[in-house]
């Protein structure tokens, strides 16, 4: 495999950094969000171009919890009155969000006693929640956000929550423990985060079948070759004669990445950096994850070339590349090949899962 870089874009975060209301911290986005569209044509690598973009939405998110908290001390709120820490999950847990990403983040409250904790952070979650989607960050359609109660919890209900997910292996609490696998620590106490970590990785090792759980949620995805190795296209609505990016080529690459990592204990967030560890602890064939690594730095390169409106300022993509990009031949072969190699890793995966189930009592 590949050494991946991580060497950061430099870019100017002065109008972010100064906002002293969401309508600056909004206006510098747009700004920056151009500047980093016109860098697509540019030599930036696409991982240094999304690296560049989620460290754009990080110090947003600081930012905001700032100007939402100095808001609630304006109203009489005061400050928090325990430690906190805003965290995020999916491609902002991963380090791979788009400019047009939507919300999805939650709250790790201290346990620390305090008759008012529980109603301030409502509070602060509720308004972090409406301010991100003034920010143009769409609240999550799954409702995976701090305004949530099911993830803004003190420490020792997360804890609760995380063995209560992985006592049952059914399909919906493995699915809450993947997105949860996706955490990353954003603002606010780390050491809150650090813990939470600690205490997701136990579960693992104090339930030997969550990776084969995990496992079984991570084969299912939707059929993107036919029988004869043709790309195959949305046949109706519209986005009939396009191809579904993020679930068809991205989003079954994060998750065999995710369960080769949570079967090897591997706490890393980033599908990259989790193929980064995989490699240097040999705990995966070379083959398997040479095809894992080369088909998802074409998928980081297919997600940001979907089309792209612009609605009130701000970007948004459906995710899918149109009928006029699938007919440009190269594209098409590349993304053709790019997806033999998804085939290849879901096989390998596939034939794990059988192995493991052959072994159940």
């Amino acid at each position: 495999m590949e050494p991946i870089s991580y060497t950061n874009y430099s870019c100017s975060y002065q109008g972010i950094d100064g906002a002293v209301s969401s309508q600056e911290l909004r206006q510098a986005r747009v700004i920056l969000q151009n500047e980093l569209q016109e860098l697509l044509s540019a030599s930036l690598s696409p991982i240094e171009w999304y690296q560049t973009v989620n460290e754009l939405h990080d110090r947003i998110a600081r930012k905001a919890v700032e100007l939402c908290i100095q808001g609630m001390v304006e109203e009489g709120f005061g400050q928090p009155p325990v430690p906190y820490a805003f965290i995020v999950f999916g491609s902002s847990g991963r380090e791979e969000a788009t400019l047009w990403s939507d919300q999805d983040n939650g709250m790790i409250i201290s346990d620390t006693s305090h008759e008012g904790k529980e109603e301030y952070f409502a509070q602060l979650g509720q308004r972090m929640t409406d301010m991100l989607e003034e920010l143009g960050y769409a609240k999550c359609e799954g409702k995976v956000m701090c305004s949530e109660p099911l993830w803004r919890k003190t420490l020792a209900s997360w804890k609760q929550q995380l063995a209560a997910w992985s006592s049952d292996l059914n399909w919906e609490p493995v699915r809450n423990l993947i997105i949860a696998s996706d955490m990353r620590f954003v603002a606010g106490e780390q050491s809150l985060a650090e813990e939470w970590i600690t205490s997701f990785y136990e579960q693992f090792r104090l339930i030997p079948e969550l990776s084969d759980a995990v496992l079984r949620n991570t084969v299912k995805h939707k059929a993107t070759l036919n029988v004869l190795g043709r790309v195959v296209t949305e046949r109706f609505g519209e986005h009939a004669g396009g191809f579904d990016v993020k679930y068809g080529l991205y989003i079954p690459l994060v998750n065999s990445a995710r369960y080769l990592a949570l079967q090897h204990g591997i706490k890393e967030s980033s599908t990259l950096k989790r193929m980064e560890r995989l490699t240097s602890l040999e705990a995966v064939p070379f083959t398997l994850l040479d095809a894992c690594q080369r088909a998802f730095f074409a998928a980081l390169k297919f997600r940001r070339s979907t089309p792209v409106v612009i609605q009130r300022e701000l970007q948004h993509s459906s995710g899918f590349l149109d009928e006029k990009q699938m007919k440009q031949k190269q594209l098409h072969y590349e993304l053709r090949d790019t997806l033999g190699l998804v085939r290849r890793v879901h096989r390998a995966l596939q034939r794990q899962l059988r192995f493991a189930e052959r072994r159940r009592p």
